[in-house]
């Protein structure tokens, strides 16, 4: 792996975060995506994108990339794949609600390798590198060591389109609700893994996910000692759209939750 590569990931994510940052309130025209409703993209997104695309090219000609807003690019056969999203948390950032971030995955063969999310607001950048930990701010984090579902703050989102309430969605929000200390929606799937790797969170689980919402995140959450895997409890990867993040004390319990309503 070139060395630098995790130093041109977390350069892309901070100068793309400070561009967020220096936007609000700036947009011009809110688009809504074809077929979904909610699923809002800005000219803020966009610019967002070009920064972080331009800084890959420019030291990585050649390698992959996977974005939100503008899909595959740069198809060949590099090893090495970058999956972007530029602003995780557009809704929050429309309304001026400073809950948003960038992220940025770097795959390699088909294993998340790199992960790097950046929060402009709190100025607080996660980082973490197969096999090396996980870091907040140069300082090395830890999933929380809660063993009880019962006293377990968790975090969770809804699909655009939670009115067809796919895969019980809002039953098993509700379901949560009852078995554990409480549940948190924030709008943005990359923070609320960060914060399962940095303790503030027992759990998190969402459905209808997209690589780039999960790729950074995932690898995040393990080095920091968590577990993640589908609702199921099988093997995780970013293109699965079930995703269950904990500190691995209280992976079982809930999935015995998502039995339970499966039943």
């Amino acid at each position: 792996m070139p060395d630098n590569i995790i130093n041109v990931a977390i350069k892309a994510a901070k100068e793309a975060g400070l561009f967020l940052k220096n936007n609000i309130g700036n947009i011009t025209t809110i688009e809504r995506k074809y077929g979904q409703e909610r699923n809002l993209v800005t000219e803020i997104d966009k610019g967002s994108e070009k920064i972080i695309i331009e800084k890959i090219k420019k030291y990585f000609p050649n390698h992959d990339i996977l974005a939100e807003e503008s899909g595959s690019k740069h198809a060949s056969k590099s090893d090495y794949r970058w999956i972007i999203d530029p602003l995780d948390g557009t809704t929050n950032f429309t309304h001026g609600l400073p809950i948003f971030c960038v992220s940025i995955g770097v795959e390699k063969n088909g294993e998340i390798i790199i992960g790097v999310i950046y929060d402009p607001n709190l100025n607080e950048i996660f980082i973490a590198e197969k096999g090396n930990g996980a870091y907040m701010n140069d300082k090395k984090i830890h999933v929380s060591n809660i063993s009880s579902l019962s006293d377990s703050l968790l975090v969770t989102g809804f699909p655009y389109n939670i009115t067809e309430n796919p895969n019980k969605a809002i039953e098993r929000f509700v379901n949560f609700l009852y078995h554990s200390q409480a549940v948190r929606r924030m709008g943005s799937a990359a923070i609320d893994l960060a914060y399962v790797a940095a303790g503030r969170y027992e759990g998190f689980w969402e459905v209808a996910l997209n690589p780039w919402d999960v790729a950074a995140g995932s690898l995040i959450v393990q080095e920091a000692g968590g577990i993640i895997s589908d609702f199921s409890g099988k093997k995780f990867n970013v293109y699965c759209q079930e995703v269950l993040a904990s500190n691995g004390l209280i992976h079982e319990e809930m999935i015995s939750v998502f039995n339970k309503i499966d039943k």
